[in-house]
């Protein structure tokens, strides 16, 4: 065999071993939202300090990411701080967080911000496994001089397992195509595995601003595509979503997401 027979094998030998890789699995979601209150010690700045200078950077160096960190526009239960970070599998979640608290800088930055005062109400964690079309965080692109978009989050609770999987269904055989046609920007579609009102799903979409949201919507509504999608059997509102819920988010300092 000569050097060129010999390259040209050589190179289908490794499109070959390339394309027998199984392909990457969708991605674990971490929810986690810290309920807050207005207290005279400063608790919202205090924790909000905390985690974009300590806790964000804590979960980067062990392999977290990408993360975002929202403050509430419009949401039940405000204030509060939420924090969507992406794992590559839930075992990497667990160690990671268990890790964090061995990290000496890490713990001396925790312990300070608890002199200071309470700092949080409660905590609420879930955990949701990206969907398979949409196997992970999608980060919208920005510079250093783009004003800080908008974003939604939203909860469809189904009234079983089933009825969510053909929820998810819709979402990815065509849903998501049209909120990108109608200038919804997609960042996350995850199903929950842990946490609270489960069966259900949550995604986020971004805005450059309210305006935007609202005619970004209005387009969404009106869509042919959507029409036709939504009035297939089976697929109407009352056959796979019990109950919607949402909020509207803006990106705090220290996000990686804005």
């Amino acid at each position: 065999m000569n050097r060129r027979d010999f390259a040209m094998s050589a190179a289908a030998a490794t499109l070959a071993s390339a394309s027998a890789k199984e392909p990457s699995q969708p991605a674990c979601l971490e929810l986690r939202k810290f309920h807050l209150r207005n207290t005279k010690d400063q608790q919202a700045a205090r924790l909000t300090e905390f985690v974009a200078k300590s806790y964000v950077p804590g979960l980067t160096r062990e392999g977290a990411g990408p993360i975002g960190l929202f403050s509430p526009v419009v949401g039940a239960d405000a204030p509060f701080l939420l924090l969507v970070a992406q794992h590559a599998t839930l075992n990497e979640f667990e160690q990671r967080h268990a890790k964090l608290w061995d990290d000496a800088e890490f713990a001396a930055a925790a312990a300070k911000l608890s002199e200071g005062g309470r700092p949080y109400e409660r905590m609420e964690v879930a955990l949701l496994r990206c969907f398979g079309a949409f196997p992970a965080i999608e980060v919208p692109p920005t510079s250093s001089d783009r004003a800080a978009r908008i974003f939604e989050m939203r909860t469809y609770e189904s009234d079983t397992p089933l009825s969510l999987k053909r929820k998810i269904g819709m979402f990815e055989g065509g849903e998501i195509e049209i909120f990108r046609k109608c200038g919804l920007l997609p960042v996350l579609f995850g199903a929950e595995v842990a946490g609270g009102r489960m069966p259900n799903l949550t995604y986020m979409v971004a805005f450059d601003n309210l305006a935007a949201r609202e005619a970004n919507w209005r387009a969404f509504a009106s869509s042919a595509e959507w029409h036709e999608l939504s009035a297939r059997p089976g697929l109407g509102n009352a056959d796979v979503v019990s109950n919607i819920s949402n909020m509207l988010l803006a990106p705090v300092a220290g996000t990686q997401i804005r």
